[in-house]
């Protein structure tokens, strides 16, 4: 009847928590004890609660009990299906406070929310670069490595990062999933998709620190950096004349076999 009523006489003497039954405030206390009383026989792990560890038997089993209705997936736990759901659904039920971004893991929020905080938990013990995730170091450390676990299964090309192969695979398939709406021009990766639709929009977030001119992309503006530097390629010579790079050094040529 507790159900219905809403009565919870059971109250934790710790953190003033109230439960239903006594059961449930018994497998809380633990949490306050730090009490594991149920170990698991294969890999001797400890958990406060059968439940708990009934869900870790299913990482030895291969247990999979609940079901996707929609794709057919199957996983291990009840919380895994929920989330996945979210997928079909679109249901982001997690903001971020400082952007309003929407997500649909509270773990995927947590991480975001180091881009405002700066914070960078995840340290490269080879070169001290961190990173806001595990995913994000354990990609980086195939730098070092030089580790290639994805392998095309066309060309046996290898990569480094899943997406990369991803994108490779686009070259066998014709896949072109980025479409301007402008002029249905269609790209295979996002980059240049991005690039494109600058020249409709006319936008032009790479600025020059000497000469504030600003440019779509950022190889133009590394190019145009050789006109402040001396970093200039050999057989070129820039002068400020309004002539392409590379002109000049025709004009001058010191040819005589022309002039006799």
């Amino acid at each position: 009847m507790r159900i219905h009523t809403g009565e919870k006489p059971f109250k934790c003497e710790v953190c003033d928590k109230l439960f239903s039954v006594s059961g449930h405030l018994n497998s809380h206390m633990r949490t306050h004890t730090g009490e594991k009383p149920f170990k698991c026989e294969v890999c001797y792990k400890r958990f406060s609660t059968s439940g708990s560890l009934q869900r870790h038997m299913r990482i030895h089993t291969g247990e999979k009990p609940f079901k996707c209705e929609l794709c057919g997936k199957m996983f291990s736990m009840g919380g895994s299906l929920q989330r996945h759901m979210r997928i079909h659904t679109g249901e982001k039920p997690f903001k971020c406070e400082v952007c309003n971004k929407m997500f649909s893991m509270g773990a995927n929020l947590l991480i975001h929310m180091r881009i405002h905080t700066g914070e960078k938990p995840f340290k490269c013990e080879v070169c001290n670069k961190r990173f806001i995730d595990s995913g994000g170091l354990s990609r980086h450390m195939r730098v070092h490595t030089r580790e290639k676990p994805f392998i095309c299964e066309v060309c046996n090309k290898m990569f480094s990062g899943s997406g990369h192969l991803n994108r490779h695979m686009r070259i066998h398939t014709g896949e072109k999933p980025y479409k301007c709406d402008v002029c249905n021009k269609r790209f295979s990766v996002s980059g240049s998709f991005n690039l494109h639709m600058r020249r409709h929009t006319g936008e032009k977030p790479f600025k020059c620190d000497v000469c504030t001119k600003t440019f779509s992309d950022s190889g133009a503006l590394n190019r145009h950096m050789r006109i402040h530097t001396t970093d200039k390629p050999d057989g070129y010579l820039i002068l400020n004349t309004g002539f392409a790079p590379g002109v000049l050094s025709d004009f001058f040529s010191t040819d005589t076999s022309k002039t006799q």
